[in-house]
């Protein structure tokens, strides 16, 4: 079996992630901050410890704005819902994941208003095109960082200079690029950043976050879920400390305990040398399926201008049926459709059909990469 999915999740995970969540099951099983027992304390450390290990990863200098959720759909959605307003302006990109464009369809269906920036058919983005599109009364500018279609690598830096030299604060879907690029809150002009846990941080499932910086007024948002947080229970009301203001319920604490092996994980074999390792097998994938007869690739060309997911197509073929004769015939694991991102499809030409998409990762190697290669041009001349 070749696992080329790592666009949808990591697999198979590090040894320390499984080994962290049993130690925390095992020895740290407590409800973190619901009590002051021993077990209670030893879960509680831990979660805190990995927000710490976040905040200090993307440059965010207060631990207690790291807000822990279930995934970054859940973080995304606490901004989109709460920050804007029916009436205010919302600059964002035409290859954006579902995570964003249906909370921001229907917030437009509620009377806010909405400028999709194309890009190009390759994916790639001007980040003046975001610049011009910016509005007297635009309250945010919203941007994937790397496309899960097409891998493409958007332009986050230039594009969060601009949004700041027009008093506009930036949210940024990292689901695609945390623990695989370096991300730098203060340096990129972040103000929001959504990420998953799952994927490049090699944690479990049901792990993410949102990191709010310090120019924001959390005021200014207000939480998605309101319920038990462990603190001012006298009151019925929500309290406004963080991150509790934010994180109602029993936190996934096992799983957070993962995420921080995972971090742990990319920490200790760096980034760089994490990029390196995609980047080769990135450009060997695509060089390998662009010399097949009936093949097209999709997005940049340039590969520091992509992350390791890779789109095609085959000629006369539809995408089911190359995905199906993959996984059956080859033992390959891809993903086909569209991926959640109708938008980014409609950019490069591949809607309704969609595309297959190998997405490679940490622990994949060149030999996998070539069998891939001659898996698809067997199953191309067949």
């Amino acid at each position: 079996m070749i696992y080329l999915d790592h666009a949808a999740t990591s697999w198979p995970k590090p040894p320390g992630v499984i080994d962290a969540m049993r130690d925390f099951l095992e020895h740290a099983g407590g409800n973190p901050g619901r009590s002051g027992h021993l077990l209670s304390i030893a879960a509680g450390r831990i979660v805190y410890e990995t927000r710490e290990s976040l905040a200090e990863f993307f440059g965010l200098s207060d631990p207690l704005r790291v807000i822990l959720t279930p995934n970054v759909t859940y973080a995304l959605n606490i901004v989109l819902n709460g920050y804007i307003r029916p009436g205010d302006h919302v600059v964002t990109t035409s290859i954006e994941h579902n995570a964003v464009m249906r909370p921001l369809r229907a917030r437009e269906a509620e009377g806010v208003r909405l400028t999709i920036v194309a890009c190009a058919p390759d994916g790639t983005l001007d980040p003046e095109d975001v610049a011009r599109a910016i509005q007297p009364d635009t309250r945010l500018v919203v941007v994937n960082h790397g496309s899960n279609v097409m891998g493409s690598i958007l332009p986050v830096a230039e594009i969060g200079a601009f949004a700041h030299q027009a008093g506009v604060p930036l949210l940024v879907d990292a689901a695609q690029t945390a623990g695989v690029l370096p991300i730098d809150m203060q340096a990129m002009h972040i103000d929001l950043l959504g990420f998953t846990g799952h994927k490049g941080l090699q944690g479990p499932p049901g792990t993410g976050g949102l990191l709010i910086g310090e120019r924001i007024d959390t005021a200014e948002i207000p939480p998605l879920v309101r319920g038990g947080t462990g603190s001012s229970s006298e009151l019925e009301y929500q309290p406004d400390m963080l991150p509790d203001c934010y994180e109602s319920g029993t936190p996934n604490g096992v799983g957070f305990a993962g995420l921080g092996a995972g971090l742990a994980f990319v920490r200790e074999r760096g980034l760089d040398a994490i990029r390196a390792h995609e980047v080769a097998l990135t450009e060997r994938l695509i060089t390998g399926l662009d010399a097949i007869p009936g093949v097209t690739v999709y997005g940049p060309q340039d590969i520091r201008q992509r992350t390791a997911t890779v789109s095609f197509t085959v000629a006369d073929r539809h995408v089911s049926q190359v995905g199906w004769a993959l996984d059956e015939d080859y033992g390959i694991l891809c993903r086909v459709g569209l991926h959640c991102a109708p938008a980014a499809h409609r950019t490069i030409g591949t809607f309704p059909e969609g595309t297959v998409r190998m997405a490679a990762g940490v622990f994949t190697t060149l030999d996998e990469i070539d069998r891939a290669i001659a898996a698809v041009a067997e199953s191309a001349r067949s």
